[in-house]
């Protein structure tokens, strides 16, 4: 079997537990040896009490990688795992990703620019509206649209999405093939037409109180800003906001009426330095593909793939002029990796050089 398997196989056994499955890899030095491990072994390298060693031998022996893997392809399902191709980028780089993802649908290209949509299960008119609304014209302008297929602004940003056209994930605390809530049933559906139902649970798991926060860390992990459409103080969606600070990605909240219960969460954010949305321009913007983005008539195109350097030098430009030495100043580049990125900027689309090497962005005309 292929190595894999093995991961799949660790999964069945424990499921959204992947600190300690990849604690385990590490102990033994791969999955497949740690499958292979006897109960010895378990106690002795692998860390267990003799009892939970037991309890593990007797979960491993009721899984049958292989068999699981044909399983899911008969279901038209995926494993997709962590050295696959296709795993998420942004997923790969935080701090307990995963071992690997099951799928239904079809993942956008690994480095796809997301954000994530979350909010409350109870929203108001207002908050549906806007929700629905970002994820419309995130969708129009290339980025994936990330949530959790829950009651309320997950599925108005699902919603919005799709209502695009637009590739949209969404990312279970059950398994892939049990729908939650069951009213979404359709909706997901739609989703894994279009984009893709991801979990880290097995096929078959039911939805506990417990999965919910532990995928959060999937929703923003994918993504490289969560925005917060109306949640309470207690909310799971401040949950992932939490989590996207310390992935070290941004945090946006849309401000709400300050007389209502689900306005706080989002409020406080903005108080303690989340950036204010009031239209997807900011979000775009945020993410630093502002430049292709116009409010006032909603066109869109999506944004060129850049590498890193060019990514640092575009998010120096802005619509007033600056001098090539002013940008090789602030970039912390090279001089030449600086002249590089705006060549290829503008090869793009995304910069335009004026008279005595001063530089733009390039708006949608």
């Amino acid at each position: 079997m292929q190595e894999k398997a093995f991961w799949l196989g660790w999964q069945f056994v424990f499921p959204g537990l992947a600190k300690r499955i990849w604690n385990l890899a590490e102990r033994f030095g791969s999955a497949r040896a740690a499958w292979e491990a006897s109960e010895n072994e378990l106690v002795e390298t692998g860390g267990f009490s003799r009892e939970s060693a037991g309890t593990i031998a007797r979960r491993r022996a009721q899984v049958d990688p292989a068999a699981e893997l044909t399983k899911l392809k008969d279901a038209n399902l995926e494993y997709v795992h962590y050295d696959d191709p296709a795993y998420p980028e942004m997923l790969r780089r935080i701090f307990d990703p995963p071992p690997g993802l099951f799928v239904r649908g079809k993942l956008p290209p690994p480095d796809s620019l997301a954000v994530a949509v979350v909010g409350s299960r109870r929203p108001t008119p207002y908050g549906l509206a806007v929700a629905e609304k970002i994820g419309l014209e995130l969708a129009r302008a290339g980025i994936v649209v990330v949530s959790g297929l829950a009651r309320g602004i997950d599925s108005a940003a699902h919603r919005g999405a799709l209502d695009a056209a637009g590739p949209t994930v969404a990312v279970l605390g059950c398994g892939v093939d049990v729908v939650y809530p069951p009213e979404n049933r359709h909706l997901a559906e739609k989703i894994a037409a279009a984009g893709a139902v991801v979990s880290e649970y097995p096929p078959g798991t039911k939805p506990e109180p417990w999965h919910f926060p532990v995928r959060n860390r999937i929703i923003s992990g994918m993504a490289k800003a969560t925005v917060v459409v109306e949640a309470g103080e207690r909310s799971g969606a401040l949950i992932t906001a939490d989590l996207a600070l310390e992935q070290g990605r941004d945090v946006l909240a849309v401000p709400g009426n300050v007389s209502s219960p689900v306005s706080k969460g989002p409020n406080r954010l903005i108080k303690q330095g989340a950036r204010l949305v009031e239209d997807v321009a900011d979000i775009l913007e945020e993410i630093g593909v502002g430049a292709l983005f116009k409010a006032e008539t909603g066109k869109t195109r999506p944004l060129p793939r850049l590498t890193e350097e060019e990514e640092a030098v575009y998010r120096l430009l802005s619509p007033e002029p600056a001098h090539l030495d002013e940008i090789i100043g602030r970039s912390g580049l090279a001089a030449q990796e600086v002249l590089a990125g705006l060549m290829f900027l503008e090869i793009k689309g995304l910069a335009r050089q004026l008279p005595g090497k001063f530089y733009v962005l390039r708006t949608l005309s």
